[in-house]
């Protein structure tokens, strides 16, 4: 296992660029991938890809599509990414920072309270189907609820 402090130390987080995208597949998912709404943050370690998040430019602006390669979960690759993704939410005029997270995975919940991400009261979105995304058809049965964070005013 890695060291969590010099791995968090070592990653380089950026927008993802055009020419980066054949490298980045071939060890992550781009689901949100020419979905024109956003832009990936990719986490570089040694100039391999290990996680990324999707940044939508919605009001209010909508972290989504976060990934970790298995072998640097919890090694704070993920604070790292939604860090990034709040700088530049916050970049960008955002006064907060909205996702879903599933009902049923308790981990992921407990990352996000852990950065201070909390329940909105919309009401718990029921997925079920089919849905098609870049990498192909998926079956998805899942309660989603809507979690939100403030962003401080970069001034």
């Amino acid at each position: 296992m890695l060291d969590n402090v010099s791995t968090a130390a070592h990653l380089q987080i950026r927008t993802l660029e055009e020419s980066e995208v054949d490298t980045v597949s071939r060890h992550l998912g781009l689901a949100r991938l020419y979905q024109g709404d956003g832009a990936y943050l990719v986490a570089w370690y040694q100039e391999r890809p290990v996680g990324h998040a999707y940044l939508t430019r919605t009001d209010p602006p909508q972290l989504q599509d976060v990934e970790v390669l298995a072998s640097f979960r919890r090694q704070g690759v993920a604070h790292r990414l939604v860090a990034a993704v709040e700088t530049e939410a916050r970049a960008r005029g955002a006064r907060s920072l909205r996702l879903s997270v599933s009902a049923r995975d308790l981990d992921v919940q407990r990352l996000y309270r852990s950065l201070g991400f909390v329940d909105v009261g919309v009401a718990p979105l029921e997925v079920r189907g089919v849905i098609t995304i870049r990498t192909g058809p998926i079956e998805v049965n899942d309660t989603l609820l809507t979690w939100e964070k403030a962003l401080l005013d970069a001034g």
